[in-house]
């Protein structure tokens, strides 16, 4: 072969090589780029998420709606994470509401405690659990200082009623097939109506307390010589033990006023009257088998526990639960 050729040759021979390598050197970089995109595109391994796991019974007193609250302190009163563990264990076995029928209500105490190294008065949950094979009322009170007159009215007047608690670990099963143990009194009355609800109507809501009648003992109105009067007098009506005390009657609305009083008294004898008639007539025609659950009926009031994140409830803690039920048998 002649030297050109062999030189051409060598040539072409060098260009294929070199040629091979940079085509090898264009996929090894390729692969480099690959990995490198594969590297910063990677998710970092995830740490494992742990939730706290819920209690059975843990929003069982939010669920039982505060009776007579003024609807404005609603929001102070879920302003703490409240613990009502207690009331939960109650439920437990060996608790004291372990396997019995149960109607819980709730209501509010505004009391002065510590919290944070002050004292602030704090509206504080309350759980009051009534222990009955039946509902123990379905009437609500309408009283106050405020109010002329008591009034005893149907709790669904108050678009309340006693409804079914369904515990966290039964809310996946059919309703129909469940046998309640628990039963807590509703409201459904919506907060966004009531803009458009009168004063008086509003105002009802407030002074609401659960109604309570113990036919097997006498109430203590039946019993009681006082009657609290009010006089329409002008500018404004006033209780009448204050006027008689400052003097402040005309002669013109004297005999007035006396005739008022005997008029009122007329009305609360009557009243107290009809109360113990009703009450003989619901004895006589009451079976022993209902005598013997009025008996038996038991009421628990429960108070938050203390947690380092609510305030100290210790030493306000009272057995009275109010005019109607009178007090608990026991504080938790």
């Amino acid at each position: 072969m002649k030297k050109g050729a062999k030189r051409k040759a060598a040539s072409q021979k060098q260009e294929e090589n070199e040629g091979k390598a940079s085509q090898k050197s264009q996929k090894e970089n390729l692969k480099l780029l690959s990995k490198a995109k594969r590297a910063k595109t990677s998710k970092p391994q995830s740490q494992p998420e742990f939730f706290e796991e819920k209690r059975n019974l843990e929003d069982l007193w939010k669920a039982a709606f505060p009776v007579g609250t003024e609807w404005d302190q609603l929001d102070s009163v879920y302003q703490f994470n409240w613990n009502f563990s207690n009331l939960e264990d109650a439920f437990e076995e060996g608790g004291k509401l372990y396997g019995k029928k149960v109607y819980l209500f709730g209501c509010t105490e505004p009391q002065l405690v510590p919290y944070k190294g002050e004292n602030k008065v704090i509206c504080i949950p309350v759980v009051v659990a009534v222990v009955s094979p039946f509902p123990p009322s379905d009437k609500i009170g309408i009283n106050s200082v405020q109010r002329e007159a008591e009034e005893i009215v149907s709790m669904k007047q108050m678009k309340m009623d006693w409804v079914p608690y369904i515990p966290l670990e039964k809310r996946d099963s059919q309703v129909d097939r469940l046998i309640f143990q628990i039963f807590i009194l509703s409201c459904t009355q919506r907060r966004v109506a009531l803009k458009q609800m009168k004063i008086d109507r509003l105002k009802k809501y407030e002074y609401c307390l659960p109604y309570f009648y113990q036919p097997l003992k006498e109430d203590e109105l039946e019993q009681s010589t006082e009657v609290q009067i009010i006089f329409p007098a002008e500018p404004k009506p006033e209780f009448t033990d204050k006027l008689i005390e400052a003097d402040e009657l005309d002669k013109d609305q004297k005999n007035a006023f006396k005739e008022f009083v005997r008029e009122k008294v007329r009305e609360a004898k009557k009243a107290n009257r009809q109360a113990r008639e009703a009450r003989k007539k619901a004895l006589e025609e009451m079976s022993q088998e209902t005598k013997a659950a009025f008996e038996n009926m038991r009421f628990y009031k429960f108070y938050p526990v203390q947690t380092p994140d609510t305030p100290d409830v210790s030493n306000v803690k009272a057995p009275f639960i109010n005019r109607y039920y009178g007090k608990a048998h026991e504080i938790l």
